[in-house]
């Protein structure tokens, strides 16, 4: 399968790139650019990797990647996180089902690395994280990124991809590479866009509707405005389970052939609001900009099914057993407010400050607190009494960042001129966790864990909500950190053909030290048609927040007895108890060669090699369990004298811990390749062809416990080692075709999704790699008026199914496909239509 893949792969790159050679060329003047992009506009366009104004993307040392509205919209897509996935191979937008707030932000990553490893930016400006961290078992478990999806495509002017670390140049968290996303200006026109679609299993249905604005301020002046809703339905792709192993179903309407579906697996129902801005006014000789936004969301999911005979089931009220629902609401908002001015001729200054902050709220409905439930009440019987919902408890994540930028030029080397910015930066972090109703977790009203409450089936009855038990006031946390940091950097071409740059960033933490990194790039133009590029940098990460001061408790029975699992706090007494220190940054060495090829003024061919190695890296543990078996063989004694981890765990009543830990090396290599073509038909026509080839492999180097007691097979074992390595796509290609011609427009795309690998819930298992097509016509009725119609995956492609045998039991119970890992979701094709109107 493997290699009919990469054939067919290598025959659609060969044929793309004969037609490209074969096609009449353009004018001379043309340059290439990204499909929907006005090639001429990128010869003025700044973009990241280089602070030099006026450079392009062409003209960088490092690898930077464009892509326009038009590119966007001809997705299908209406959220920024899916139409990337579509359109930059690098990037990867996993889907997973049956992870609690994950299923509403999902993880946003470059060149198969964590979402908190990837810098975003707006505007150029840093933006805020998510207050959600990934503790389930999906891609980005341990992490806490950036809700790229709170920003709104009908705001978007352009997105620019940096795939080359930059932290020297731009901060914390650019290891794998930055992405800008720039707000659209325009004021000459009003658009309004109207999509609706579904799936081709019929659900899934999404009703979209955007307007964008702009009006004149001043002299020179604007503000831009974009307003869009979404209602996106659920899909769900469980099956009948094929056994009744767990008691789901009557046994003789199971014999006979009568049950349901009792799981839900799939999209989450998402109802998303969304207002934002940009603007800029001339004022006393500079420019007062500012640009932000508001952005809720309501998302519905859902956890495992609990069948009718089940401890956690309570039958007075759910006779046939229940599926808890998880309801969420995310709530982000950001403002950005800067001055920028000329200093002279040649040098300018910026100064802003930047505030965003990001929640996320948790509800429990279609639930059942079962020790509420059966706890005795006094005199006699049980209180036969809980709520079936309840507020679960709000994570809270805000950042304010003020910046002072200055840019300029001297006199440099050969008459060049050395392009200089330096700056300093200061920035707060705080992270707050809002503990969620009594009920939602804890046993019985008293919380005394030595009252006997037992559920139906006879066993101690279970605390807490089921499907998501609610933060406790012990979990509640409003802390914080500041930052500072200063940065140099320099660009110069030191002859004609050979560009040198060069950047060196120190930042100073409140909480865990300093750090010093450094970048160095080049690029050497060989001819007018081909040059190599290449950079070299230290990189780093400091520990989030959320990483820092995240905790989670929950009541469950361990051999009888009521225990205690939770997530520790970094600074919390069981951590110390454990030997875990404090965490430190992760530091990283980037390393990438590439060449760029343009034979002819319409065809670019770029192909970059990189290399990452990470030390220290963060991870969330394993679950920690006290030994059974003490360090000398035999079972532990009765002070555990023999068993440190059971005599560290003893004084907190705790069965399972786990905590964020600097725990992994790692290694990624990989190989990007980019060839890109315009061509006028003779016919009158146009045609773009684009193919971009991404390839990766992340290898865990070293596994090192900080624990004196916490060997390093418990601390990370190999189930989440294949969750780093493979859990991400090591192959991801795009190939893409747009075609105009007066009043119609096709696009026409393949995404390859390679092979991904998990072992979380079954023994090791590989999903094969896939193709999935996309189609969209366009057709204009006028200037002000034009219909879409198209679909996403539109050959109905879905994963491979879980293997019964090396699946058992997840397959029985009605889990067709697994969803640790999959990138690209189970929901098969959908088409869709839309209406764009311009006043």
């Amino acid at each position: 399968m493997l290699a009919f893949t990469r054939n067919r792969l290598a025959i659609a790159v060969v044929a793309t790139l004969a037609a490209a050679a074969s096609m009449p060329v353009l004018a001379q003047d043309t340059t290439t650019a990204p499909a929907g992009q006005d090639a001429k506009e990128l010869d003025t366009v700044t973009v990241i990797g280089s602070r030099v104004q006026g450079r392009t993307a062409e003209q960088t040392a490092a690898p930077v990647d464009i892509i326009g509205q038009e590119e966007l919209a001809n997705t299908g897509a209406m959220e920024v996180g899916q139409a990337l996935q579509l359109l930059e191979p690098s990037f990867n937008f996993s889907r997973t089902t049956v992870s609690d707030g994950t299923d509403i932000l999902r993880p946003a990553t470059l060149r198969a690395l964590g979402p908190d490893q990837v810098l975003v930016l707006v505007n150029g400006k840093r933006r805020h994280q998510q207050a959600l961290v990934n503790v389930q078992q999906t891609i980005a478990r341990g992490s806490a990124g950036t809700d790229i999806n709170a920003i709104p495509v009908s705001a978007i002017e352009r997105i620019e991809v940096l795939r080359d670390g930059a932290a020297a140049q731009y901060g914390s968290d650019a290891i794998a590479g930055v992405i800008n996303i720039i707000l659209k200006n325009q004021t000459d026109h009003t658009d309004v866009s109207l999509m609706a679609g579904e799936t081709y299993e019929g659900d899934g249905r999404v009703l979209h509707g955007a307007v964008n604005t702009g009006f004149k301020l001043g002299d020179g002046g604007f503000i831009n405005l974009s307003a869009e809703y979404r209602d996106r339905g659920e899909t769900n792709r469980a099956g009948l389970a094929t056994t009744n192993l767990l008691g789901w179903y009557d046994q003789a309407e199971f014999d006979a052939g009568r049950r349901d579906v009792k799981l839900h697996l799939g999209d989450a129902d998402a109802k998303d609001a969304y207002l934002w801005m940009n603007g800029e006014l001339p004022l006393g000789g500079g420019e007062l900009y500012w640009f932000g936004g508001l952005s809720k969301r309501e998302g519905s999911s859902f956890g495992f099914y609990r069948g009718p005979h089940d401890n956690r089931t309570v039958p007075a009220l759910y006779p046939d057993g229940f599926l808890p629902n998880i309801v969420t609401t995310v709530e982000d908002a950001s403002l950005a407010v800067g001055y920028r001015a000329q200093l002279n001729d040649t040098w300018d200054w910026d100064l802003s400050i930047n505030h965003g902050r990001n929640e996320f709220g948790f509800e429990e409905h279609n639930t059942v607190n079962v020790s509420w439930w059966y706890e005795p009440r006094p005199g006699g019987g049980i209180y036969g009494e809980s709520p079936t919902e309840a507020d679960t408890g709000t994570l809270k994540f805000d950042q304010t960042t003020v910046n002072f930028d200055l840019r300029g030029q001297v006199e440099g080397f050969n008459d060049n001129l050395l392009y200089l910015a330096t700056g300093l930066e200061w920035r707060r972090d705080n992270y707050g966790i809002v503990a969620g109703d009594p009920v939602s977790y804890t046993y019985g009203r008293t919380n005394d864990p030595s009252v006997v409450i037992n559920g139906q089936a006879g066993a101690t009855a279970p605390s807490g909500t089921q499907g998501f038990p609610g933060y406790t006031p012990a979990t509640e946390v409003d802390e914080g950190r500041t930052s500072w940091a200063a940065y140099f950097d320099a660009e110069s071409n030191i002859t004609e053909k050979f560009l040198l740059g060069a950047a060196v960033r120190y930042e100073d933490y409140s909480d865990f030290g300093n750090t010093t990194t450094g970048k160095l790039s080049a690029r050497f133009d060989a001819s007018e048609v081909f040059a190599v590029r290449a950079t070299v940098s230290t990189g780093f990460r400091a520990p989030g927040v959320q990483q820092a001061f995240y905790s989670q408790v929950s009541t469950n029975l361990n051999a009888g007895v009521l225990t205690e699992v939770l997530t520790a706090r970094n600074n919390s007494a069981i951590a110390h108890a454990l030997g875990i220190p404090a965490l430190k940054e992760e530091t990283s060495l980037n390393k990438s060669i590439g060449i760029v090829f343009k034979p002819i003024p319409n065809f670019t061919l770029t192909a970059d090699l990189f290399r990452i190695d990470i030390k220290d890296r963060l991870v969330y543990s394993e679950g920690v369990t006290p030994e059974t078996t003490g360090t000398n063989g035999l079972p532990c004694d009765a002070t555990n004298s023999n068993c440190p981890i059971a005599a560290a765990l003893a004084p907190f009543r705790a069965g399972v811990v786990q905590f964020f830990t600097n725990a992994i090396d790692t290694s990624t290599t990989g190989l990007d390749i980019v060839a890109n073509a315009n061509h006028e038909l003779a016919s009158g026509g146009k045609l773009n062809l684009t193919a971009l080839l991404h390839w990766n492999k992340t290898e865990v180097t070293d596994v090192h416990s900080e624990s004196a007691i916490i060997p390093e097979a418990l601390l990370f074992g190999r189930t989440q080692e294949v969750l780093v390595e493979e859990g991400q796509p090591r192959e991801h290609h795009v190939l893409q075709a747009m075609y105009t011609k007066g009043k119609w427009d096709v696009t026409v795309r393949e995404n390859y999704f390679g092979e991904v690998a998990g072992q979380g819930f079954s023994p090791y298992t590989q999903w094969d790699g896939k193709w999935l097509a996309d189609l969209a016509i366009g057709y204009k009725f006028s200037d002000t008026v034009k219909l879409t119609v198209g679909g996403n995956n539109i050959f109905d492609v879905y994963p491979t199914k879980w293997d019964e045998n090396v699946g058992f039991p997840f397959p029985q119970l009605g889990f067709t496909y697994g969803w640790e890992t999959l990138p690209f979701g189970m929901n098969g094709g959908s088409y869709y239509a839309r209406v764009d109107f311009r006043f």
